[in-house]
């Protein structure tokens, strides 16, 4: 419990640096600079050195198939009920994705070594990156379809770079081609320096969150889909498996993740409401540390 909490506050420390600069510096610090440079360049080296960071064996794939399956359920659901529940276009756009865009990268993989040990590297970090492909397909179509056509935001789909680093990723790994040691050091040195910069892009959109950003309609319905509907599907379709019990652990855990920076990263990129966003972001994270207390007796029962 206690190297839980711990590695969950020692990650938002880097939030809380992102929140101090900002408060101290204000309109010197332009967060939208470094939300470009995050998502265009530091997060398309992310992307490239996950992905060749180890070969991708058959036996690993189960784990973030079943994590894209709920992801894939999840979506009719939350398209169905934002198409009911919202008319203004963007909040049904932030409402039909938001909650399935967890942060399994900055906060999964370590809370996954915290609970689980070493061994549960290999599927976090697959799982992880299976997030990536859903940010960067379903996350760039809905946040860029609050101001774009359907047509349009297709084809922002492609334009941005993570997408094509991944492709490039996979297919070099498909083909066991290794890239030398240094090459690779230098990759993480960008991975590494893309988590820390968004954790601190988070902190300093959090500076902006005021009250008046409590859509709260939207964060009622975005925290339900996020802290009920994923977890009780899981559990439903995760006991339906034979998985060994770590392994269905992990996929539960990593659907439990609050949501993540990408969210607010697209919403800017897009101009699809990111205060909102930040504010969903805040109140997840809130209330993620608060459940976190009870997560080793949820994963218990897996």
């Amino acid at each position: 419990m206690g190297s839980l909490f711990l590695s969950i506050i020692s990650i938002y420390i880097f939030i809380l640096v992102g929140y101090s600069a900002k408060r101290a510096f204000k309109e010197r610090i332009d967060e939208k600079s470094f939300n470009l440079l995050s998502v265009y360049f530091l997060q398309a080296f992310l992307t490239f050195w996950g992905l060749l960071k180890r070969p991708i064996d058959t036996e690993f794939l189960l784990a973030p198939l079943i994590y894209l399956g709920i992801i894939a359920i999840s979506i009719l659901v939350t398209f169905f009920l934002a198409r009911q529940l919202f008319t203004d276009t963007k909040e049904r756009s932030i409402a039909s994705i938001a909650a399935l865009i967890g942060n399994t990268g900055n906060l999964g993989i370590p809370l996954g070594i915290a609970i689980f040990g070493e061994e549960s590297i290999p599927y976090t970090t697959l799982i992880n990156l299976m997030n990536v492909f859903v940010v960067y397909t379903l996350g760039v179509y809905f946040y860029s379809r609050g101001n774009f056509s359907m047509r349009e935001s297709i084809l922002n789909i492609f334009k941005l770079p993570p997408l094509w680093f991944a492709l490039l990723a996979l297919s070099l790994n498909f083909f066991h081609i290794q890239l030398p040691k240094e090459v690779m050091n230098a990759l993480g040195m960008g991975a590494y320096a893309s988590m820390v910069l968004q954790l601190i892009l988070l902190g300093m959109y959090f500076y902006s969150v005021r009250l008046r950003h409590l859509n709260i309609k939207l964060i009622i319905h975005v925290n339900l889909m996020k802290f009920l509907l994923l977890p009780l599907l899981a559990f439903f379709i995760l006991q339906l498996t034979s998985l060994p019990t770590m392994i269905k652990g992990i996929i539960f855990m990593e659907l439990f993740m609050p949501l993540a920076v990408a969210n607010v990263n697209l919403g800017s990129l897009y101009h699809c409401r990111p205060e909102d966003i930040t504010a969903l972001i805040f109140i997840s994270s809130l209330l993620f540390l608060g459940l976190s207390f009870f997560a080793p007796y949820l994963l218990a029962s897996m």
